[in-house]
């Protein structure tokens, strides 16, 4: 399946079905007076965030969605039949923007929300309907209320707990190969991930979702490599992993590389809480570790988690970690596993950090 998380869509609703002009013509009724309907009401376009999707891929060859006009007012007081809602099944996390992306119109975060972004027109008054006692036989009627229409752009924002960033060939897809259920490419060369990816992670009865978006590099605010068009995948977590290469010639450097891009891509990025983990230090001796920890630490990390992706060490500590940072909602217990005899007699609940 193809990933694309951005695309532009024209939407329409219904237009109001017209009403009728009609006349009661009944055998032995003398003056039968008119008998119009209204017209039906026009569908509505509907937006729905179901579960199952994570890409916009469908929006790529089906732009246009118009929904269905109400039926026409008919005679003996018939009113037009209401069109059905025109339904637009969406991935969880997106947002709908305005044409000229300066206004969010909608933004789904949970399974099931709707929203109703366009509004079917109302149905035209039929001639019935403007019958007095001075007007006994009218003859207009109302065409019916025409529908709204607009271009969106519709934005996709992976829904993660924790995000992972870095340099490419930092390890991003070994890591999260190693702590997840997620199968990314790994390969010996820069830029292996050209989409984002998402894993589950299972750590002490506590799970919890991660995302690894594809590497930064210097520039990429300004379009360098594959840019910073996937760093809206992360806006929503609640923690960053932020992993360097040991083996990289100044490991400080590389850290302040991607500082630099996520400040410079705004949107509360660099504010959010940071984990820096020294990668890849099976590939290096303990004292070049500390060495380079230090010197990430004076470059204002508060702590370093020396970690490897390929042999799993300092994996368990790092997502210790993580968990402080997650409410327990988010990072909830396993089926079946068990509460332990006080917390059984207590009826209390596991111990959470918040």
């Amino acid at each position: 399946m193809h990933f694309l998380d951005q695309a532009k869509i024209y939407l329409k609703s219904g237009g109001g079905g017209p009403g009728a002009v009609s006349f009661r013509r009944e055998k032995y009724i003398e003056y039968g007076g008119p008998d119009g309907g209204n017209g039906g009401k026009g569908g509505d376009v509907v937006l729905v965030a179901v579960p199952g999707l994570n890409t916009l891929i469908d929006f790529r060859y089906n732009q246009h969605f118009k929904a269905k006009r109400g039926g026409h007012g008919m005679g003996k007081d018939r009113t037009g039949a209401g069109a059905d809602d025109l339904i637009i099944e969406v991935p969880v996390g997106t947002q709908v923007l305005s044409e000229d992306k300066e206004e969010v119109l909608a933004d789904f975060t949970e399974e099931g929300q709707r929203v109703i972004l366009l509004e079917g027109g109302m149905g035209g008054r039929g001639n019935a309907s403007y019958k007095t006692s001075t007007n006994r036989a009218p003859r207009q009627h109302q065409p019916g209320i025409a529908g709204q229409e607009m271009w969106v752009w519709l934005r996709l924002k992976l829904l993660a707990d924790v995000g992972l960033v870095g340099l490419p060939n930092a390890g991003k897809s070994t890591f999260i190969n190693a702590v997840s259920n997620a199968r990314a490419k790994v390969g010996d060369y820069a830029f292996t991930t050209l989409i984002p990816k998402l894993g589950v992670v299972r750590h002490k009865g506590r799970e919890f979702v991660l995302a690894d978006i594809p590497g930064l590099i210097e520039g990429a605010a300004e379009g360098a490599g594959i840019g910073d068009r996937f760093l809206g995948h992360i806006e929503r977590c609640r923690v960053l992993i932020h992993l360097i290469d040991i083996s990289h010639e100044d490991p400080a450097e590389a850290m302040q590389i991607v500082e630099n891009e996520l400040e410079a891509y705004g949107a509360g990025l660099e504010d959010k809480a940071r984990i820096v983990a020294l990668n890849k230090i099976d590939l290096a001796d303990a004292e070049l570790a500390k060495g380079f920890a230090d010197e990430l630490i004076a470059a204002g990390a508060d702590k370093v988690f020396p970690v490897s992706g390929a042999t799993g060490d300092g994996i368990n500590e790092l997502l210790d970690a993580v968990l402080g940072y997650l409410p327990q909602r988010t990072a909830t217990e396993q089926p079946g596993t068990m509460a332990s005899e006080d917390e059984d007699e207590a009826g209390e609940e596991p111990w959470s950090p918040l």
